[in-house]
């Protein structure tokens, strides 16, 4: 999949003007992109459209115009775009409760490592997580990671042709699945697939 570029881009001018549509057109997106696994987990899965918003987004609320700022930014974003033979998402460990969250961050160290897709009739693929810096350490794991699924062009091959896609979390203090998942999620995940 191409990566985004500065003409990519709307100039903050424009995007303010654009903002309100683009906005809905990609929340609207969104919807079928994400990936609730048990009742703390969320998947995220980004494309081109989902980075530009968060690009976009981050160059309004930092004013960023000038050339090297908004390089910066594709650096940092670009990486979450699918090569269209994987998936990458930005993984969620939730609990609103800032106690709970300490505690079950504490017990649920490696979650990263043990988040899943498969498509059916294949291997599950786990997450390689975090390319871009560790977010864990010996006390606990982060609340947000960056997950990147990587699959055989047998496993292209099958989703593009309609197999069922599941995803999970194998960990030893967090086991769920979604087996499979919505038709319109597999959709739009197939849609990022070369």
């Amino acid at each position: 999949m191409n990566k985004l570029a500065r003409h990519d881009l709307y100039s903050l001018e424009q995007y303010a003007e654009a903002r309100p549509e683009f906005r809905r057109r990609v929340l609207a997106h969104k919807k079928n992109r994400h990936v609730p696994v048990g009742p703390n987990a969320t998947l995220y899965f980004e494309d081109a459209l989902t980075v530009q918003y968060q690009i976009q987004e981050m160059l309004r609320i930092e004013r960023v115009f000038e050339a090297a700022g908004i390089e910066d930014e594709l650096a940092a974003y670009n990486p979450l775009i699918p090569d269209g033979s994987n998936w990458k998402a930005t993984f969620m460990v939730e609990f609103p409760d800032v106690e709970e969250r300490r505690v079950a961050l504490a017990r649920l160290i490696g979650i990263e490592d043990k988040v899943w897709v498969q498509v059916s009739g294949h291997d599950r693929a786990y997450a390689i997580a975090d390319e871009d810096l560790e977010r864990e350490n010996d006390e606990k794991t982060s609340s947000v990671h960056f997950v990147r699924f990587e699959l055989t062009p047998a496993m292209v091959a099958a989703a593009k042709g309609g197999a069922a896609i599941s995803i999970g979390i194998d960990h030893e203090n967090y086991r769920y699945a979604v087996e499979p998942v919505q038709p319109a999620v597999r959709d739009a995940l197939t849609a990022d697939l070369a």
